[in-house]
């Protein structure tokens, strides 16, 4: 199946704890279901000291479920479900269906 949300796309949760937040997705594993979205679900790792990196507590993103997440709609911003549709040139683009503007 294609992917809905890809790298680089900017998202809004629309549940869990961060419900509202919005971020750019900086990973997605696809294998597990989940994203990295930037400045969302950050958690605080306890990092050990290493020769180049100083020890302490580290606030860092942690990864979201995809089912979670919902697009950004390009014109308004507001979460948007994805469809995928074929252009004249035979090419298969992602589209926003709020308001069918073109992601791709």
């Amino acid at each position: 199946m294609a992917a809905r949300i890809r790298k680089g796309d900017e998202v809004v949760v629309i549940s869990g704890r961060d419900k509202g937040q919005r971020g750019t997705v900086l990973r997605v594993m696809p294998d597990e279901g989940r994203a990295l979205v930037s400045n969302v679900h950050m958690v605080v790792r306890h990092q050990r000291q290493t020769q180049t990196q100083q020890g302490g507590k580290v606030r860092k993103e942690a990864p979201i479920h995809l089912s979670n997440l919902a697009l950004a709609d390009p014109g308004d911003g507001k979460p948007t479900r994805v469809g995928f549709r074929l252009l004249e040139d035979g090419r298969k683009v992602r589209f926003a269906r709020r308001s069918g503007e073109v992601l791709d």
